[in-house]
């Protein structure tokens, strides 16, 4: 999973990387909307798996992941495309929160989306960002008024 250089590590560090999975962890588990998917689980031991994970993509010199594989580490859960995204979007404020380098944040986050078909259930739900170019959609304006609704041919 290395490939990386120990540059893109440095610019996070290992005490870093903890403090910022850490919290992550503390978010997510008490997340509204995913919190219930961790119940029960054992916080130290993901939190130590997810720094491995991070630390060797991110070219920590002799760390290995010791986890599961990602499909495997992931069967047992039903885990939808809302799911995974609210994981990611808690991953991006606890990133931005932390003023963690944006090229650290774009291979991790790059990383984590490459992730999605091994852990989702529902193939084909993936959030599009519309935001750059493609196809805009035209909302018609909110009608305030019956005279509105009239000359629009409405009654």
């Amino acid at each position: 999973m290395t490939g990386r250089g120990p540059e893109l590590f440095a610019k996070i560090g290992a005490d870093k990387l903890r403090e910022v999975i850490t919290d992550f962890y503390a978010r997510v588990f008490v997340d509204v909307m995913i919190g219930f998917m961790f119940a029960g689980k054992n916080r130290q031991h993901l939190i130590d798996r997810e720094w491995e994970l991070a630390a060797a993509l991110l070219g920590a010199p002799g760390v290995t992941y010791t986890g599961r594989p990602m499909r495997a580490a992931h069967a047992q859960h039903t885990i939808f495309g809302g799911h995974f995204e609210r994981r990611l979007q808690i991953l991006k404020e606890t990133l931005r929160d932390h003023a963690i380098d944006p090229e650290v944040q774009k291979v991790w986050i790059d990383h984590t989306l490459s992730l999605r078909d091994q852990i989702t259930r529902d193939k084909g739900s993936e959030c599009k960002d519309t935001s750059s170019s493609g196809p805009k959609l035209a909302v018609a304006p909110a009608v305030q008024s019956p005279d509105a609704r009239i000359k629009l041919g409405k009654k």
